[in-house]
């Protein structure tokens, strides 16, 4: 079979998963294109974690593993026409690849044809993992470990692009890099009745404002706001303006750089609700507020090995100019973590920005796109490090 230029390649692979985008967990015919795009050049490949793709390239002989992560999902997102993507714009109404991952399997597919080609030049083992589900909690990280995907496997490495960071920037740290995502739910319950007679009533919205006026002075006074991010998103209750409800529904969601400020911010939270319940408690109308909370643990922080850090930082160094290996962590959440849970390695950002080309929308904009210019350089970053791993374990595994 004749192939196209390995650039060509990942480019017109790029696209043609752009123009045909699949949400979480239904990445159906997402894996059918990977699946063959792996065999044009002859490797074999499974299924994983449902929708996920797994294969192996083997080397000339024994030596470690290293396993190579893409995310395959969308977003439910309704495209914008843009100057750039007439060619590739989405068929699937109100689905988009509008976070990069598009582009994160074009850079995988990349590595794969360029390995498989050098598998005889090189000890040990390639692992390729094509994930579902990185956008949706619990994500597909988890069901990958479940299934195997990390048997055998010595270390790990992904990177995502982004479009806050100029075009061709690398950007990592080693340590925490990218937060946990906790989601919070508070059900507040009062003392309805009319707004003519406040005194009959404990007014839940009320004590849902004090909740929200007290908790951001609070939980900074106790966790530096360097360390977290904290808010409440959606707010529901009541009927008419002049009927105080019974009760109010408030949500939330927190983030951090590492258990202990969690475990603080959860606390400060029961702390409040604890002394909003005493405050608007009427004793002589035996009438007693209560409160239910419910914090849901989503992704958790995300911590690059130092070791391994530290010895692609060295190799990374000495192919690019624009590396920054002491980047400040950011508050966005991603299910890599869990790989970094059980094998060391590391994460890191791609910078797509490029203002020359009015290529300016961040993530998750309806008019994201990326500058394929970034691509080639993804399989550059990825084969590097996995090649300098196989040959010198020892270095990032110390």
């Amino acid at each position: 079979m004749f192939l196209l230029p390995l650039e060509q390649w990942i480019i017109q692979k790029r696209r043609e998963f752009h123009r045909y985008p699949e949400l979480s967990f239904n990445e159906h015919m997402t894996q059918k294109r990977i699946m063959d795009s792996l065999k044009e050049f002859g490797l074999e490949s499974s299924s994983i974690a449902g929708t996920g793709v797994v294969a192996d390239i083997v080397g000339n002989g024994p030596g470690p593993c290293i396993a190579i992560r893409s995310d395959t999902d969308a977003l439910p997102i309704q495209e914008e026409e843009t100057a750039h993507n007439s060619e590739y714009i989405s068929c699937h109404k109100g689905v988009m690849h509008a976070c990069g991952h598009d582009g994160h399997m074009a850079i995988v597919l990349g590595v794969a044809r360029l390995l498989f080609e050098k598998r005889h030049e090189f000890p040990g083992k390639v692992r390729l993992i094509f994930q579902p589900a990185e956008e949706q909690y619990p994500g597909g990280a988890s069901q990958v470990i479940e299934n195997g995907g990390l048997e055998g496997v010595d270390a790990m490495v992904g990177l995502h692009i982004f479009g806050d960071v100029d075009v061709g920037y690398v950007r990592f740290c080693p340590g925490p890099f990218m937060a946990s995502s906790n989601d919070l739910s508070v059900r507040i319950i009062g003392k309805g009745g009319h707004v003519s007679t406040p005194e009959y009533c404990v007014n839940p919205i009320e004590m849902a404002a004090d909740l929200i006026s007290r908790s951001r002075k609070e939980v900074s006074e106790k966790v530096d706001p360097s360390r977290h991010v904290f808010g409440f998103g959606m707010i529901t209750g009541g009927t008419r303006s002049n009927i105080i409800p019974d009760e109010v529904q408030i949500s939330g969601s927190f983030r951090t750089f590492n258990e202990m400020d969690t475990v603080i911010i959860e606390n400060v939270l029961k702390d409040i609700l604890g002394c909003i319940v005493d405050e608007y408690s009427m004793k002589e109308f035996n009438c007693a507020p209560s409160y239910e909370l419910d914090v849901l643990h989503g992704y958790p922080v995300l911590v690059n090995d130092p070791g391994f850090t530290a010895a692609a930082s060295r190799l990374l160094k000495d192919l690019y100019t624009n590396v920054e290996d002491n980047a400040s962590p950011i508050f966005g959440s991603e299910d890599f973590a869990y790989y970094l849970r059980q094998v060391p390695g590391m994460f890191l950002f791609l910078g797509t920005r490029n203002p020359k080309i009015d290529m300016i929308e961040n993530n998750h904009s309806s008019s994201f796109d990326i500058d394929e210019a970034v691509l080639m350089q993804g399989v550059q970053i990825l084969s590097s490090i996995a090649l300098d791993f196989l040959e010198s374990p020892e270095r990032y595994l110390s």
